[in-house]
Formats: C-alpha cells, structure tokens, sequence
C-alpha cells in the first residue's frame, strides 16, 4: 500500500497551548509495511481535567509502542484493541499519581492501514473520515453528550455545534480504570482519502466542506485549507488534522474472517471449554471478538454467515449449564425475548438446533443509560423526559404482549448510535409459558434494590406498575443525580424505607425542576400501586405533555425517609459479658464486707 501522508497541529487562535497529539508510523521495508501495515494516530487531551496535554502524548506514544513492538499480528483489531487498553491504563495510573480530583482524560483515535483495508479504533469524539469520489462518510462514531442530544432529535446540527455541553464526553481514555473502543473496518480503495481530525475543526467546519477541501488539494495544502477555515468559522479550541491519500493498494485474498487465523496455529481450546475469536459455533456464528464477561455469562460479537450480519451471542459459563434453576432462568429469558418485537427493545434471533445453551440477538452500538449517568447527571429536563417517553412506549408494547419486566434500571436500557433506545435483559420477566422459576437470594429474583417496587421488597410478583415504579426511579434519577432512596453499603435500609416513607422531594434535589415535573416523578413513584399510573401509555402522555400535569399537592404528602437500622444483636451480648461478671465481683465485696464472721 502507497500512501501520501500529511498533518497540521495547532494550538488555535484562542488557546495558550496545544493539548493534542498526533503521530504517524510506517515500517521501512516492504514486508514488514505488508504484514504490520502503517498506524496514524490522533488524541485530543480533555480540558479541565488536569494535564489534558500529558494524556494525550501518552496515550499516543503508548499505542505506537505497542503497534511496533507488537508480535501477534494475526487482526488489525485485536492489535488495536490491545493498544488502547495499555494506553487507558497508562494515562489512569498516571492521573492516579498525581492524586488529582480531576482524572486526566483523552480522546483517542487510530487508524491501521494493512492489505487493502482499514481499522479504525475510537475513544471520545475526535473523528475518522473516509472521502472517496466527492463523498464523505464518518467511519468513527462520536462519543459525547451532544452527539446523543443530536441522534435522538434534541438538538439540530447549529444547536450541536454552538452547544454549552459540546465538550462532555460519554468516554475517554484515562477517566475510568476500563474503557470501551469502538472497531470499524473499511475495504479502501486507490484515490480514497482517509481523514482524522479534533473536535476543534469538526465542531466549526461542516462534513461537506472538508468534502470539498480534500477532494480538490492535495493533503498538505487541505490541511493549511481546513485550519484556516476552522479558524475563520471561530473556532476556540486546539486544532488537528491527518490526511492519508491512498495511491496504490496491493490485492489481498482471504484476508477477513476466518482465513485471518490461517497463517498461525489457533489457540487450543481451554480446560473451561470457552469459545475463542476465530471458531464457528453451530457452523454457523463466527466469533470475531468477546464484548464482555460477566459473572454467569460472556457476550460475543459474532458474524451469522447465513446473511452476513452482525449479531450478539450470551453463552453462560460452563459450570452453569447443568445448573437447573439458571438453565430454566436461560430458557425463560430466551422464550420471552423471542415473543417481542419492538424498535425499542432488544431483538431475539430464533436458533432451531444449538450444541449447547446459547441466545443469539442483535448486535447494538452504544452505551447504556448507566453509563451514560456516570458521565453527565443530573440530565437536562428535556432530554430525560425524551428518554423516559421512549421506554414507556417500549413498556406499553411489552405489557400488551402479557410480559413485565421486573428488572428496569439504568443498565438494561441501551441508548443506541442511531438514536433509538432498547430494553434488555428479561431475566426476571414475568410472561411467556407461565412456569414459575427458582431464585437463590432475593436479588436475583426481586429485582435491583435502588429501583424495586413496594411490592417486590414483600415478596409478591409485581404487575405492569411494577414497571412503571421502576421507570419512576429512573426518571428521579436521571433528573435529580440520585437514587430516590439512598441506603448507603446495606440495600436492605432503602428496601425498607420504601415501604414506609417517600423520597426526597424531587424538587428539593433539583429547584429547577417544574412543581408539574415533580409531581409527575411522585405519581409513578407511589407506594401503593393503584395510586400509580395505570399504564405505560398514561404515563407516556404526561411525560410528552408535563405543562398541561394538573398539581394534586403529592408533594405535601409525602413522609419523610424513616432510617431502618439492622437489629445488632452483639451490642447487647457485649453488656452483658461486661455487666455480669462486674456484678457478680461487686456482690462478693459487698458481701465480705457486712459479713459477721470476716477476719480483722
């Protein structure tokens, strides 16, 4: 592969220093540039935590160490996956030495040019471009607040550029101890250019301008190009831009999926009897990578090749699948899903004969409500209420189809690149065939603590306005920045406090709240649930409509939180360990004192 590389760095027309960095690298001869390919890289250190230009120049040196020292060079991918992990952990532990309050923090983004392909690995919101015969496409996908605001119809493309929340970021690199990278590959061609760039250029020049810039000049002088119209266009942060000019591309045969493993002996299946990147379940999936490991179950990435498409498979660990209670608990979860069909809720795929147990749905790309919470809390009124709209739409299809969820929190909601929401995880769901299944612990079996209904902490099964209660919860949270009943390490002090007492008045929590908003929020969180909304779609219409909310003075009502502390038994043996013997030593003085017969 020929490429004509170029790059411009700045520090801006406003800011006093440049927090990005950038690098390219490419082998000097021809076999290892075949088989290691080249790596441009861009980060962009996050202003106002800490050293934003120590973290980029570390997160940057850190990945082209490892793309040069690297060994394994069977996938493109799995190279950059294990570059931005060492660069999360560098930057984090850096930031932990310094014992800042701020983490130090960087987006991050790189491309790996090998054969006649492209990987492209992003963190944050600085963006990848390919522009290929007057066309722009935008490989990476932006992780921050107001590229969310904007997927889900908030905010127009003026609002998203001129936005106060421009500069929050969904994730980075540094911030957390775990980061997540989003992988695209792209098949490119002779002419294509491949384009990188800060948020400082994106934010002030539009798609088809840069479309037009690198179109008609060559790398060198579109870069001098689009600086000086970021500039122009008012630009107050660093500025950064790569541009990768593709001249030639050599033929590659077999060069994706599994044909990728065939110059190396594949790994041999371990003890666990664990499913490897590179194996074909059921002749069938190809796993192309673990997304995740959980306690019970690990979720792959995987390719249907009986359509081409992209799709999620959860295989429990091994030493579950005998378990009977979690098998039934598998099943269930299975049956139900299948039975849905909702834009907004997760899609099950039917799998007719398995090898062993297995659910296969469809694979999404985002982040969920959690940790979208971790980033940005409280949400703004506008843009939680839109969210909440949309699960009360995804919960009223659901109760429909005789299904209740039981386990709604912030971690089973998935907020979508494309804008759209789904719900997941129907472990706990009640519908389907009707069997009743066996819980070990009341977790599992009652649902999540900070957002359980009255009903779930007695005992009893719950109803449709379990879900909503729990979507209360939700909403109270997405707009106050707390849990309506914070119990602290011991979940059994919230579990009871809802039982007796009512949150803290939203309002108190947040004064920008509305008195309607408020007592929207206290309606769905009533302990009784006849005194809650009677259906998602009641709900729903409120949400859509809160200035028309006619004030019935919840809020007056409400009782304070009653602090249930655990019976401590051991205080009261303590006493009495110390008291006894104490009173048994002074009985015996004052009896040898008053005694007739003691000694002079």
């Amino acid at each position: 592969m020929e490429l004509n590389y170029s790059a411009l760095s700045s520090a801006g027309p406003v800011r006093a220093n440049n927090e990005d960095c950038i690098a390219y690298w490419k082998p000097e001869s021809l076999d290892e540039q075949r088989f290691r390919g080249a790596i441009a890289i861009l980060a962009d250190g996050v202003g106002g935590h800490g050293k934003g230009e120590v973290a980029s120049q570390l997160a940057v040196a850190t990945v082209l160490k490892v793309f040069q020292e690297s060994q394994d060079l069977s996938s493109s991918q799995q190279l950059l996956a294990e570059a931005f992990t060492r660069a999360n952990t560098a930057v984090y532990d850096q930031g932990m030495d310094h014992h800042s309050p701020l983490r130090m923090a960087t987006t991050l983004a790189a491309v790996v040019f090998r054969g006649n392909q492209i990987c492209v690995g992003n963190v944050g919101d600085s963006r990848v471009y390919i522009i290929r015969k007057g066309q722009i496409k935008q490989v990476s996908t932006d992780h921050s607040y107001v590229a969310m605001q904007h997927k889900l119809g908030l905010i127009n493309d003026e609002e998203a550029r001129h936005s106060e929340n421009r500069s929050i970021l969904t994730r980075s690199i540094g911030h957390d101890a775990i980061t997540r990278v989003d992988f695209e590959e792209e098949t490119i061609f002779p002419g294509d250019h491949i384009l990188l760039c800060s948020d400082g250029l994106h934010a002030y020049v539009s798609d088809n301008e840069i479309c037009n810039v690198v179109s008609c000049n060559s790398p060198a002088r579109a870069c001098q190009e689009l600086l000086t119209l970021a500039e122009k266009n008012g630009t107050d942060d660093n500025l950064s831009v790569q541009i990768i000019l593709v001249e030639e591309v050599e033929e590659v045969l077999y060069y994706k999926g599994l044909p990728v493993f065939s110059n190396r002996t594949r790994e041999p299946r371990s003890s666990n009897n664990e499913i490897r990147s590179g194996e074909v379940l059921d002749e069938r999936f190809l796993i192309t990578e673990m997304v995740s490991r959980g306690g019970m179950a690990t979720i792959y990435k995987a390719l249907d090749q009986t359509n081409q498409q992209t799709v999620a498979i959860k295989i429990p660990h091994m030493q579950f699948e005998s378990d009977p209670g979690f098998f039934s608990r598998f099943e269930r979860e299975e049956e139900i899903g299948e039975k849905l069909h909702h834009p907004y809720i997760l899609e099950f795929i039917a799998v007719e004969k398995k090898s062993r147990p297995y659910i296969v749905t469809e694979y999404l790309r985002g982040y969920t409500l959690a940790h979208l919470l971790h980033s940005v809390s409280p949400l703004p009124v506008r843009d939680a209420l839109k969210i909440a709209s949309r699960v009360c739409e995804a919960l009223d299809y659901m109760h429909s189809k005789g299904v209740t969820h039981r386990d709604l929190k912030p971690q089973n909601i998935m907020i979508c690149y494309d804008g759209s929401i789904r719900i997941m995880d129907f472990g706990i769901a009640k519908g389907g065939s009707g069997r009743r299944i066996t819980f070990s612990g009341f977790t599992p079996a009652m649902g999540t603590p900070d957002y359980m209904a009255p009903e779930q902490v007695k005992g009893k099964r719950g109803d449709v306005r379990t879900d909503i209660y729990s979507l209360g919860a939700i909403l109270y949270e997405m707009l106050t920045g707390h849990v309506p009943y914070e119990g602290g390490d011991n979940p059994f002090i919230a579990m009871n406090a809802r039982l007796t007492s009512d949150p803290p008045a939203p309002r108190k929590m947040n004064p920008e709240l509305s008195e309607q908003v408020e007592e929207m929020i206290l309606h769905a969180l009533e302990r009784e649930p006849e005194r809650r909304y009677a259906s998602a779609l009641l709900f729903k219409a409120e949400l859509e409509n809160p200035e028309q909310i006619k004030l019935t003075g919840r809020v007056e009502r409400l009782h304070s939180v009653k602090i249930w502390k655990p019976h401590r038994p051991w205080k009261k043996i303590l006493i009495l360990s110390i008291s006894i013997p104490l009173g048994i030593l002074l009985l015996f003085i004052l009896l040898m004192h008053f005694s007739p017969h003691r000694h002079p």
